[in-house]
């Protein structure tokens, strides 16, 4: 045991968030950047590493970074999300984030948790197992990480201003990227489409992120068969498909094993657009996986890498069975006895216009203005202490521990839905658990203004997803559905189109935590909900304190 511990590292980084110019699709943006990369460095560090990263604000924005699924064990300071754990690193300040890698491996992500930094802000962050440890499948020849982005030709916190503004829905994005370059089918980005190389005979581990903000990816390889191996940073019995669904905040660990023809074949994603009615951006993403005995097209010709099949923008059927397919590798330790049975409606709304309110504040649908929330609250982020500096230094005023466990008024939540339900009620509400607590949490998604697959991600905790259905959760029939023996462990799930999630964690982590939906425009608009989890007994079941240069509000 010491020797391990003894083998532990820790790596010390620094962040500097700047304006970089970039170029992409033809124009150049003044782009906040980490390092001035696009995407950010990736961070590679083996299971119970320790990472200290100084993050510098050089940029004109407020920022935070949000170590995206790592459980930050009692050290909930360095969790990032602005207001919630911390108050932003103003333009000018610093701070740093000082935490530990505890049982986890495989592949998860960095990426802002301000505003809609996080369109350019992100990296990712990989987890090998501890030194004389392996992987539990073959060690594979290489691997690479392909972080799956979205691109605006614009600046995508003037994208967001303008929508609060408005009320209406934000401009969709331009180009979806892979590792920051939106690849042959866009103007201006062929020469600087990102190459795989693999060599024949050989398998390589593909390390999938969906860093895009506000879209679910379908993601396939043509002519190639993926193995899934892991998601958010847990291992799952592996199995194969053609094509993935990522939800942005979800990562998955594929083995690809080159035994076509040698050639170059197109490494592709674009949509899995739910919601009915709803614009999205219909382009495509390619990277090309390039075998290195592939022979080498003469100069005059160029050959066309094989192009992939991917599934229809609202095939939610594919979408559906891809999620299906995740068990745990071993038995789970899945909670069984429930202390905390909760029930959380899911979806958008519409607030009526304002009195007073111009016309041009009013865009959405029949002058109304776009919102969102959990049991009919709408979150609003506090602006004067973040929530875990007012939990922990009892500051009042600052939230209220009156969550709902469940929805105030019962209906039919994925049916017809009458325009009374429609407008939430905004308010910065946490939910109190005891430390230990064993919860359950029926996600229900609604219909209320259209229903759509929502990607909800649970900050702090990885969680077992035991079911999931369309149509509303029915505990006398659904019940008998729950997966208690091998069910994923996961810390962004996809919550089904029309449909219900039901997750079990133990609340073995004391802090604040945000559960939010990870597409940032429902995030802005109001979906989320905040868990305070109280002290336990002792140091090891006890926030720590926090750190001397904290940024103040």
């Amino acid at each position: 045991m010491t020797a391990t511990i003894s083998n532990a590292e820790t790596h010390y980084h620094d962040f500097v968030i700047q304006a970089t110019p970039v170029t992409r699709l033809c124009k150049t943006h003044s782009t906040i950047t980490v390092n001035g990369m696009y995407p950010g460095p990736t961070l590679e560090v083996n299971n119970g590493d320790t990472l200290v990263i100084n993050v510098v604000n050089r940029a004109q924005y407020n920022a935070t970074i949000h170590w995206h699924g790592v459980r930050q064990i009692r050290t909930g300071w360095a969790d990032g999300p602005e207001f919630v754990t911390q108050c932003p690193i103003r333009p000018g300040g610093s701070y740093t984030y000082r935490f530990t890698i505890q049982g986890q491996e495989g592949t998860l992500w960095w990426h802002a948790h301000s505003s809609w930094l996080r369109a350019t802000v992100y990296g990712a962050l990989i987890i090998r197992p501890k030194e004389g440890d392996s992987y539990p499948f073959p060690k594979p020849k290489r691997e690479t990480p392909l972080l799956l982005g979205e691109w605006w030709d614009a600046n995508p916190i003037d994208v967001v201003r303008q929508a609060t503004r408005t009320g209406a829905a934000p401009n969709i994005s331009d180009a979806y990227t892979i590792n920051g370059q939106p690849g042959d089918l866009y103007n201006c980005s062929s020469k600087d489409t990102i190459i795989v190389p693999i060599d024949s005979g050989e398998t390589n581990l593909l390390r999938i992120v969906n860093s895009g903000l506000n879209q679910q990816l379908f993601f396939t390889v043509a002519n190639h068969k993926l193995t899934v191996v892991g998601a958010d940073a847990s291992y799952v019995k592996p199995f194969t498909t053609t094509v993935l669904m990522l939800g942005p905040g979800q990562t998955t660990d594929v083995l690809i094993t080159a035994d076509q023809p040698p050639a170059r074949y197109y490494i592709a994603a674009r949509a899995y657009a739910s919601a009915q009615g709803a614009p999205f951006d219909n382009t495509t993403t390619t990277a090309i996986l390039n075998y290195k005995s592939a022979p080498c097209p003469a100069k005059s010709t160029s050959v066309k890498p094989v192009i992939p099949i991917l599934p229809a923008f609202n095939d939610t059927a594919t979408a559906t069975a891809f999620s299906k397919s995740f068990r745990s590798q071993r038995k789970a330790l899945v909670p069984t006895e429930i202390d905390e049975n909760l029930f959380f409606t899911v979806g958008l709304g519409l607030n009526n216009c304002p009195s007073g309110s111009s016309p041009a504040n009013c865009q959405g649908p029949n002058g109304t203005r776009f919102t969102a929330s959990m049991n009919n609250v709408s979150f609003v982020l506090p602006s004067s202490f973040s929530l875990l500096e007012a939990h922990q230094q009892l500051i009042p005023g600052v939230f209220t521990t009156d969550f709902p466990a469940a929805p105030p008024v019962k209906f039919d939540y994925t049916g017809n839905v009458s325009r009374a339900l429609q407008q939430p009620v905004p308010g910065t509400k946490v939910y109190k658990l005891k430390f230990g607590a064993r919860v359950q949490l029926v996600l229900q998604g609604t219909s209320i203004f259209t229903a759509e697959n929502h990607p909800i991600h649970l900050h702090g905790y990885d969680f077992y997803i035991i079911a999931e259905g369309f149509g509303n959760f029915d505990p006398n029939r659904d019940t008998a559905k729950f997966n208690l023996v091998d069910p994923p462990l996961r810390n962004t799930a996809s919550l089904p189109v029309g449909g219900w999630s039901v997750i079990r964690f133990v609340a073995d982590n004391p802090g604040v935590w945000l559960l939010h939906c990870h597409l940032d425009v429902h995030i802005t608009w109001g979906l989320a909900m905040a868990f305070l989890v109280e002290n336990g007994v002792g140091e090891l079941e006890t926030l720590e304190s926090p750190p001397a240069d904290l940024p103040l509000c």
